[in-house]
């Protein structure tokens, strides 16, 4: 850009300052200060001893007995130099997981007292039952009717090594007013995970948006009736400049009027981005935009398990 180009540019972009009023600039900054400080609470969950950062292993149940601990004849077999050759056994009786604590395994629960054989929560029933030792922490979770043990390591290496997540400047002109037009009645779609497993979910309806003057529409998830709508979706820059498997969006629900506004801003990577250890739903082809949605959060390039 030779020197006359550049001083008409910055002239320009003076003058169009000095147009917008005092109030604009003021409710511009808040929304950035917005955005920055819902960024911030984003990294502090990530990052936190039992956020998805400390993700350290993951493994499918069969039926029967699973024995679980360091030694390698294990069904389940914990990555940790610390723990003991034989911790127990996980026992998958049809619909129920039941533990049986090897004597002397010094296994915790989350209220610091000693384990005991007993049945497991897993997470399709609520809150899982938590079980510790030293830096580990692990719990049931149920997928497409199977039982797996996920593993967490408040000392794992993507904590130590985390220095961040690119993002897309923040513009206010990704936060669109959209029409909410609910299904009647609620459709179900059927959302397929990394690992292959299918579920189907509830849709309560659909977001209607203007982008680029283009029409557009994303459905959503219903995750109960007090909460923000939960939208999965893929853009143009999925697989390039953002994360293959497409981004997560939360919605506040829409006024009375039927409206709500979708903030690409707070666009996010899903916890498969950062480790190889969880089982992230993928977008459904209903919601694969076919514009680039460069707003939120990039593609996250620091993970050093993957």
């Amino acid at each position: 850009m030779n020197r006359t180009v550049r001083i008409m540019a910055m002239s320009f972009a003076a003058m169009m300052n000095l147009c917008s009023s005092p109030g604009d600039r003021s409710a511009d900054a808040a929304y950035r200060a917005e955005i920055e400080a819902w960024h911030r609470r984003r990294v502090a969950q990530l990052t936190k001893p039992d956020g998805w950062l400390s993700l350290a292993g993951f493994f499918w149940l069969e039926q029967g007995e699973n024995s679980f601990g360091r030694a390698a004849g294990n069904a389940v077999v914990f990555p940790a130099e610390s723990c003991p050759d034989q911790m127990g056994a996980f026992i998958v009786d049809k619909n129920s997981v039941r533990l049986r604590v090897q004597p002397g395994a010094a296994i915790l629960t989350a209220d610091h007292t000693l384990a005991a054989d007993g049945e497991l929560q897993s997470d399709a029933q609520g809150r899982p039952t938590l079980l510790f030792y030293n830096a580990l922490s692990w719990h049931i979770i149920q997928r497409g009717g199977r039982f797996a043990v996920r593993l967490r390591d408040s000392t794992h290496v993507n904590r130590r090594t985390f220095r961040g997540i690119d993002r897309f400047p923040v513009d206010p002109a990704w936060r669109v007013k959209a029409k909410f037009i609910a299904y009647e009645p609620v459709k179900t779609l059927r959302i397929v995970n990394v690992v292959g497993q299918v579920e189907d979910q509830p849709c309560p309806g659909a977001l209607l948006f203007t982008l680029q003057n283009r029409e557009f529409r994303l459905d959503v998830l219903e995750e109960g009736r007090e909460e923000p709508f939960f939208v999965i979706f893929a853009d143009a820059t999925s697989g390039e400049e953002t994360y293959g498997g497409g981004r997560f969006l939360y919605v506040a629900r829409p006024d009375s009027a039927f409206e709500t506004f979708i903030d690409f801003n707070k666009a996010y990577n899903p916890p498969c981005s950062f480790t190889p250890y969880a089982t992230c739903p993928l977008p459904p082809e209903s919601n694969r935009l076919t514009i680039a949605v460069r707003a939120g959060e990039k593609r996250y390039q620091g993970n050093a398990s993957h």
